[in-house]
């Protein structure tokens, strides 16, 4: 595979070798899938600018509202 692949290699290799603790002959011989697996769930992507323009209009700031009366 070369660097234009779209995989963060060391960003693998430090997640499996370092945060897993695989040793390096365990962590080439995984798949892709099987990295993917045992790194858990895809976290979110970082927040781009659309996103947060969505998140603007959706909840906009404005004068603070009056509390419920009880």
């Amino acid at each position: 595979m070369s660097a234009t692949d779209g995989f963060d290699w060391p960003g693998l290799m430090q997640a499996g070798i370092a945060g897993l603790g695989l040793t390096p002959d365990r962590f080439w011989a995984l798949t892709p899938a099987e990295l993917r697996l045992l790194l858990g769930p895809v976290a979110t992507p970082p927040m781009d600018r659309n996103r947060l323009a969505d998140l603007m209009r959706a909840f906009p700031d404005g004068p603070p509202s009056d509390p419920p009366k009880t």
